[in-house]
């Protein structure tokens, strides 16, 4: 469980990235002068046979290897290496000119609120939020953490709120589901004592063939905890629309239906994430590839950045509505911002 903070090379990028910005740091004056005596000792090499190499060479030294990484050849695979390095960079950045960002289609219901971290935000007091999950939370399938759900929900609000003191913990763990994650509820949730948990759940139950009224259960079991424990509001994610998921559909449609109900039920808000990501496909008409992952299961770069950008609308529209005096009852937190 960590603080979120972006990082600027791509994940994919990053071994070959740092490999070629090694190559061009500058030669200090020792290696300067490492190089000079090697070119002196080379003219005079001409000079002389050159000896059998032995059939497992000795690996060359640092300077040596400062030398041929320098060569032209080398030389040109480093500039294509930075020059994708941009190219990345400059797609990421400009992630929704391509594919837009929209809310699903038809409006967005009228949501209740998020007071606790609302009123926080709008007191100017430090707001804590842990988004919990799994590998969808962990960010699976983003190109490098800037691009995980979390981070890019902590610079939205960061960016809208500049004077404010948000703490985004991401406390996402691939290959979890409930029973696991009830079992780190305490130490990475509860005791972050958090103003906001955003728990993604149920995807992985799904994938396992596990019932989804045990999950249901155990879901509802972790919120009372939390709930418990302190002022926390809670939103939970349901699992995502994609191949994967979908060839259980049964199953995923009884998970989907049972959250909204634990929801409904213990006060609480939810993101349906399944059915945005299907308005998605279905009715914007985006091809499944572009949100989702060669795996058919994990989001990319640009699902991972709608979702946060969906979810921070709401989270900045919650704040709005507490600005504006507008009254919700305390124990009515029903968040559905479809």
């Amino acid at each position: 469980m960590s603080s979120l903070r972006p990082f600027c090379l791509t994940a994919w990028l990053a071994a070959p990235a740092a490999t070629m910005l090694l190559l061009l740091t500058p030669v200090s004056h020792a290696q300067a002068q490492n190089t000079q005596t090697q070119d002196t000792q080379a003219q005079a090499a001409q000079a002389t046979p050159t000896p059998v190499q032995s059939a497992d060479p000795a690996p060359a030294s640092p300077s040596q290897t400062t030398v041929a990484a320098r060569s032209p050849e080398q030389r040109g695979i480093t500039s294509r290496a930075i020059d994708k390095v941009k190219e990345v960079a400059k797609s990421a950045a400009d992630i929704f000119s391509r594919v837009p960002c929209l809310p699903p289609k038809g409006g967005a219901k009228a949501m209740g609120s998020l007071p606790h971290v609302a009123g926080k935000l709008v007191a100017g007091k430090p707001v804590v939020i842990v988004a919990f999950g799994s590998s969808s939370t962990q960010g699976f399938g983003a190109s490098s953490p800037e691009f995980n759900y979390p981070n890019r929900l902590a610079t939205q609000l960061r960016r809208h709120y500049p004077t404010a003191d948000i703490t985004v913990v991401n406390a996402g763990v691939g290959g979890e589901d409930a029973p696991e994650m009830l079992k780190r509820l305490q130490t990475q949730v509860i005791d972050a004592h958090p103003d906001l948990v955003i728990w993604q759940v149920g995807t992985n139950a799904v994938l396992r063939n596990l019932d989804p009224g045990e999950t249901a259960k155990l879901v509802e079991d972790g919120i009372s905890r939390i709930q418990a424990a302190g002022d926390a509001d809670i939103v939970l994610v349901d699992p995502q629309y994609s191949p994967a998921v979908n060839q259980r559909k049964e199953s995923a449609g009884k998970m989907v239906q049972l959250l909204g109900k634990v929801a409904e039920l213990r006060h609480v808000g939810i993101f349906p994430r399944f059915e945005v990501m299907r308005d998605w496909h279905e009715k914007q008409a985006i091809p499944v590839e572009s949100f989702v992952i060669a795996d058919g299961l994990h989001m990319n770069d640009w699902g991972y950045a709608c979702f946060a950008q969906l979810l921070g609308d709401d989270i900045i529209r919650s704040v709005g509505q507490i600005k504006l005096g507008v009254n919700v009852p305390a124990d009515v937190r029903t968040y559905r911002p479809m």
